[in-house]
């Protein structure tokens, strides 16, 4: 890391999700791909790391149980410490991110940055298609039959 950052080196990445394993972990069905790049430098002698990164990620919608497209784009820059107790000199405007011993992956920085990025409960937005059933009290379009499964349990119970 600290190489890295003295001599501002750049890496380009292009990484399918699935082989993430803190995302596998965390969302049970993550794929697609993120590329961009790494731009490590040192600030205020602390080692900094510019990631920038976009593509799209496939959910899986929590309400209609059917895959969904999220697209990424961020740029975000972290001060990469070699332990906990260096928090401190991690300048005000950066985001601290431990790299044990001094080494990160730059899996890893992908990793946190999509927990961060990617939704907790993958939902359709507004307009997207959902084929989830309705919400209580919510009318259903012309022509669309309404399921009554109790409609006739007063007759019934009159027996």
């Amino acid at each position: 890391m600290d190489r890295l950052a003295d001599g501002g080196a750049d890496v380009d990445f292009a990484v399918p999700l699935a082989e993430l394993s803190g995302l596998r972990s965390k969302l049970a069905s993550v794929t697609g791909s993120v590329h961009g790049r790494v731009n490590f430098k040192r600030e205020a002698n602390v080692a900094v790391a510019q990631l920038a990164l976009s593509g799209v990620a496939t959910l899986e919608c929590q309400r209609c149980m059917r895959p969904m497209q999220v697209p990424l784009d961020t740029v975000v820059r972290v001060g990469l410490i070699a332990r906990e107790a260096d928090v401190g000199q991690v300048p005000a405007d950066l985001e601290p991110v431990l790299a044990a011993g001094g080494r990160i992956s730059i899996g890893e920085l992908i990793t946190e940055e999509m927990l961060l990025t990617l939704p907790i409960v993958p939902l359709h937005g507004e307009g997207e298609q959902c084929r989830a059933a309705p919400a209580p009290g919510v009318v259903p379009e012309q022509g669309e039959a309404t399921h009554k499964p109790f409609a006739r349990l007063a007759e019934l119970l009159k027996r």
